[in-house]
């Protein structure tokens, strides 16, 4: 199986989900009794697993991307944070911490992450967690 950050790179999020169902709904329907004819295999387990952390990830990267939407749509941190469930802090320091770890993706290769005036323009967006 290859490395979890080389499978997510050509692994699209509907593509992961449709394989983690697959092998999740597969793994769930085995029946001990009947010997191991239906048990994942250890690669499809680890497959499993790997696809859980794609999943996790990606989700992640889209989650702060729809945060930057509703901020450029005028919502305010407590509303953000209503959204998910979480403080208006919380929410604010999660963006803060995906726009950081974006810039140092972009210090690693200059084709993924945010360059210096995008880490800029999404500071600016992110504001304050007490901005209204």
């Amino acid at each position: 199986m290859a490395p979890v950050d080389e499978l997510e790179h050509r692994t699209t999020l509907t593509q992961a989900v449709a394989r983690y169902e697959q092998l999740r709904r597969r793994d769930s329907d085995v029946d001990l009794t009947e010997g191991p004819a239906n048990v994942l295999t250890r690669d499809e387990s680890l497959e499993l697993l790997a696809l859980s952390e794609i999943i996790i990830r990606k989700a992640g990267y889209g989650r702060q991307l729809v945060v930057g939407k509703a901020r450029d749509a005028g919502a305010s941190w407590a509303q953000i944070g209503q959204a998910l469930g979480v403080s208006r802090q919380s929410a604010w320091e999660a963006y803060a911490r995906w726009i950081d770890a974006q810039g140092e993706q972009h210090e690693v290769n200059d084709y993924e992450g945010l360059d210096d005036e995008a880490v800029r323009q999404a500071r600016i967006r992110a504001g304050h967690p007490n901005d209204e």
